[in-house]
């Protein structure tokens, strides 16, 4: 397994190597941070971290992408993006992610062409190749390379590689956007976005790891980890969340019994594309 591994990373390596200069889409993610690792270690000063700033990345991300491209020694630049803007974001139809990634990958672009840099990459895996991923197909459109996927690294990999390397990241859970909370054809508003965003940090703040409060209105459907559901039910712990979200503007709130799972609001869809970069 450790040969495979250690082939695996040799290949990436290669393949940014031979990028010349590569801007990484960079979320503090799992996937985006071992990407920028290697890239700055293989690139150095020509390898440069883009993190867009936008209404539904929460600031406690974003202060924690600023953190780790800090530790990895990695430039990091930000954008603005305010995908409310774009009317297929907003009106949350079943290709959200491609309107939002054709606009924010398309800044990256501007970027590299003004600093001379020669390729924009992201953190797509040999797994995203699974899902339905409407964002990949902008990043497609506009010559994104996916070095990650083309190394063939799974997510297991990835953290495998990220615990050998020292990155705090490498059993981070997934995070995707404030955006996949809310079911398909609901409006998406900066509103409703910073009453999950708020609604969520309830939950991280009395240590609860993997978190999703998905928005209907006035109802909130909390998941959290399998392994994190009994907790849920501790003593006090339920009222005082109930609690806490009402205070927030939800008349009625609910437990997921089946826990946290990838893209569960697209299971009326028979579609999954929620994953962290």
């Amino acid at each position: 397994m450790e040969q495979v591994l250690d082939g695996k990373l040799g290949r990436l390596r290669a393949l940014i190597s031979g990028y010349g200069s590569l801007i990484v889409a960079f979320s503090g993610g799992v996937d985006s941070t071992l990407l920028l690792k290697v890239a700055h270690d293989t690139l150095g000063e020509k390898a440069a971290a883009v993190t867009a700033r936008l209404k539904s990345f929460p600031e406690r991300e974003y202060e924690a992408a600023k953190s780790i491209a800090r530790n990895i020694g990695a430039r990091h630049i930000t954008v603005d993006s305010e995908c409310l803007g774009i009317e297929g974001f907003r009106m949350n139809l079943p290709d959200r992610c491609y309107f939002c990634k054709k606009e924010i990958f398309g800044k990256l672009m501007e970027i590299a062409r003004a600093e001379g840099i020669r390729f924009v990459a992201d953190g797509d895996s040999c797994d995203d190749l699974k899902d339905y991923r409407p964002g990949s197909k902008a990043a497609a459109e506009l010559g994104v390379v996916s070095p990650l996927r083309e190394a063939c690294l799974s997510k297991e990999d990835i953290r495998a590689l990220s615990k050998e390397l020292g990155l705090s990241t490498w059993d981070k859970p997934p995070f995707a956007c404030l955006a996949s909370r809310f079911p398909c054809g609901t409006e998406i508003t900066e509103e409703a976005l910073d009453t999950v965003n708020r609604a969520e940090q309830v939950l991280l703040d009395l240590g609860f790891r993997q978190v999703r409060v998905r928005h209907y209105g006035t109802m909130a459907r909390i998941e959290v980890g399998a392994d994190e559901v009994e907790r849920f039910f501790g003593r006090g712990m339920k009222d005082g969340i109930v609690r806490a979200l009402k205070e927030l503007g939800y008349r009625h709130v609910c437990l997921d019994l089946e826990g946290y799972r990838t893209g569960s609001m697209n299971e009326t869809l028979g579609l999954r594309d929620e994953k962290n970069r």
